[in-house]
């Protein structure tokens, strides 16, 4: 786990804000129930208590569950009952989902029980946040929840580890058991009672987080894809003029006004632009993929802006079934479906897809004697002797293709189970899986554009690139050596990722744009 000394600790007492879920996934900041919270666990926990101490049979309290609710289970059998729920529905399979993943999940579920709609004891919460807080992350399969009734399997191994079974992450990175785990950090493993198996797993906190954690890096990424479409518009002597505000204005998208303004204020006081301004310049138009820069990635940024709105809808919600009411009542309700949060992880994948297919066709150009106006061929030392990004521009037209077909959207689908009580599903945690694989192609492709961008730039001198774009070309130029004979791309690329990632690339440029 990193250091968590200088984070603020995550009260839960109402609504989440996504940085808040990006501190305890990513950053591993830590959890607090506040004391209201507490009252409201103490209060829903004594209504359920008293259905499961009543003669009427109430789902989730003392019946089985799904198409085995009108089994009635007696006192004696609850206990086990739990557990067998837990034991069975941890039946994920496939490769482990990574580690901040999990812990949004884990944050997420806990939100919900902080609600009080859930009725798990206090002590159940307060034990799921003491995992969390001592970087205990649950194994977690990538295939096992459809996308309703819960992220059941995914929420299924959580809840296990919290019985003291399966396995788990432990804080040094290594896979111990749970039980282990547990007890090195002087945790008592839960045994569940009524009710709490459902609470535990009936919920949409899997694809919820996946959905922050991708916001969290869109939000980078397409201030990346405009950084990397301005170098591209100034190694390829196009023109800044189409983004203009007053150009921009007359289509009044959000999205693209910031896109525009972003492009422009990385191209300023660009010696490269100012060298073909003039009227001996025969240039009429550039191609799409420079002059429409700001309509693409706009629209992308209006997408990622009505997911989000999605998103903070979902981390203000109580997800569970049934649900415990204010004045008592356990009442069953459909608000585990998962469609609201599949449809714009689908939606997202398309501008993922179309913004890379954009970047990709301004390498391209770039390599391309004769569309870079002057550029040597594929930017090589020794076009001929030498390759230059020549497959660079390959790998980027792969990953380009890949995201093309991961924009096929997962929620169209549905596949009936529990014997038909669960006849539709929403399948958004698979929407969400391929979102994550979308959004790392992104960042690789938009990798390649800035290296190949830079080496473009350099090809330029004497000319000077703009203060921001010569910020970019600087950094790289740190990790990346500028042009020369062949020599191994792969890691070059993982430098540039690197870069963008961390975050680093857009603190480097970020006092150069005025904003």
């Amino acid at each position: 786990m990193p250091d968590t000394t200088q984070l603020p600790t995550v009260e839960l007492d109402g609504p989440l804000t996504m940085e808040r879920v990006v501190a305890v996934a990513r950053l591993g900041a830590k959890v607090r129930f506040s004391e209201a919270a507490e009252k409201r666990l103490t209060s829903a926990r004594q209504h359920v208590d008293a259905l499961a101490a009543g003669s009427v049979p109430t789902y989730g309290v003392s019946t089985g569950f799904g198409a085995l609710a009108t089994r009635h289970i007696p006192p004696e059998s609850r206990a086990a009952l739990q557990r067998s729920l837990i034991r069975s529905h941890a039946a994920g399979a496939g490769p482990a989902v990574e580690p901040e993943v999990v812990r949004a999940m884990m944050l997420l579920r806990l939100r919900t029980l902080a609600t009080g709609h859930t009725g798990v004891r206090p002590e159940t919460a307060v034990t799921l946040a003491a995992m969390i807080n001592a970087g205990i992350t649950p194994i977690v399969h990538e295939f096992g929840s459809l996308g309703c009734s819960g992220d059941l399997a995914p929420l299924a191994a959580v809840a296990l580890a919290l019985m003291g079974e399966g396995e788990v992450v432990d804080s040094a990175g290594a896979v111990v058991s749970a039980a282990a785990a547990l007890r090195g950090n002087g945790i008592e493993p839960v045994v569940l009672a009524e009710k709490e198996g459902l609470a535990l797993t009936n919920g949409t906190d899997g694809m919820l987080g996946m959905l922050v954690l991708a916001l969290d890096d869109l939000h980078r990424l397409l201030d990346i894809a405009d950084l990397t479409a301005a170098m591209s518009v100034e190694a390829l002597l196009g023109t800044d003029r189409v983004f203009a505000e007053d150009l921009q204005a007359l289509r009044p998208h959000p999205g693209q006004a910031c896109s525009a303004r972003r492009i422009l204020a990385a191209l300023a006081g660009s010696e490269i632009v100012a060298s073909h301004r003039g009227p001996e310049c025969n240039r009429v138009q550039d191609a799409y993929s420079l002059r429409c820069a700001p309509q693409v990635h706009g629209a992308a940024r209006d997408t990622v802006s009505h997911a989000a709105t999605v998103a903070e809808r979902e981390l203000a919600s109580a997800i569970d079934n049934p649900v415990v009411l204010a004045d008592g009542r356990l009442e069953s309700n459909g608000n585990f479906h998962g469609a609201p949060i599949a449809y714009v992880l689908d939606f997202l994948a398309i501008p993922v897809a179309d913004v890379a297919s954009m970047s990709e066709r301004r390498t391209d150009r770039m390599l391309d004697v004769a569309r870079s106006h002057g550029l040597p061929a594929f930017l090589a030392a020794d076009p001929g002797v030498d390759s230059g990004h020549m497959i660079a521009q390959y790998t980027q037209a792969g990953i380009v293709s890949e995201l093309k077909r991961l924009a096929a959207p997962a929620s169209v689908d549905s596949i009936p189970s529990s014997a038909m009580q669960e006849d539709h599903v929403s399948m958004g945690w698979s929407a969400a899986r391929k979102l994550r694989r979308a959004v790392a192609g992104l960042t690789s492709v938009l990798a390649v554009e800035y290296l190949t961008a830079a080496r473009a730039l350099d090809f330029r001198a004497p000319l000077r690139p703009a203060p921001a774009t010569a910020a970019a070309l600087a950094l790289l130029r740190t990790k990346v050596g500028g042009p020369g004979p062949d020599r191994h791309l792969a890691p070059e690329i993982a430098a540039a990722t690197d870069l963008i990632t961390s975050g680093e690339l857009l603190r480097e440029i970020a006092p150069h744009l005025g904003s």
